[in-house]
């Protein structure tokens, strides 16, 4: 949140001047006269207007301007849209364009950075409306990605039915450790539970006892 305190031969001056310095539009902003002025009488008495103006913080608009930033930065042929419900505080995100799959990363881990990285800019200054939950994707790869995961739960499952061994997964993110869990969760035949340390930890599916 910004917030200027400006005077200036007018009420109207003083406003015009804080959101230019701002960089702000008066929707932007709530607006306190501090003090209206006055022209006093025969040049004896005057006083300059007086105000403060607070930006108000935009979530969306800060979570843009960081993500170009950090495109330019990376100098990534890479676009992306915004959809923020704002009544359910839920802020999704969508890359599209020639470097996608840098954005993903390796099983979606940069991908994962960024969406945190959002969450943090676009909680910077909540108050009382609650935290902002950010979702982030790239050309359907969470999709994709879930199918992915479900499909393996599926077979480990199975061959751990049919070597009646414990079944170790490859270390995941929690994002998909979760899917995993769920997966399996109504089986009947298996349970799965994590061991380890991140960014080590994994999954492992047991027989019922």
């Amino acid at each position: 949140m910004k917030v200027l305190e400006k005077s200036a031969k007018t009420v109207d001056e003083a406003i015009r001047l804080s959101l230019e310095e701002l960089g702000a539009a008066a929707d932007e902003a709530d607006i306190e006269i501090i003090d209206e002025g006055s022209k006093g009488l025969f040049g004896f008495g005057f006083r300059d207007a007086k105000v403060r103006v607070t930006v108000r913080y935009d979530a969306e608009k800060e979570v843009k301007k960081f993500l170009r930033d950090i495109l330019r930065i990376l100098n990534l042929n890479v676009d992306f849209l915004i959809d923020y419900n704002v009544n359910e505080n839920v802020m999704k995100v969508d890359f599209f364009g020639t470097n996608v799959g840098f954005i993903i990363g390796h099983r979606g881990d940069m991908l994962d950075s960024l969406q945190y990285l959002c969450y943090i800019v676009a909680n910077k200054e909540r108050t009382d409306n609650g935290v902002i939950r950010v979702i982030m994707d790239a050309e359907g790869y969470r999709e994709k990605r879930e199918a992915t995961l479900k499909g393996l739960a599926e077979r480990m499952a199975r061959k751990a039915v049919s070597i009646h061994k414990n079944v170790i997964l490859e270390p995941m993110t929690p994002y998909e450790r979760k899917i995993i869990h769920e997966a399996l969760q109504d089986d009947p035949l298996v349970e799965t539970y994590s061991v380890g340390e991140d960014p080590h930890r994994k999954v492992v599916i047991s027989l019922k006892q």
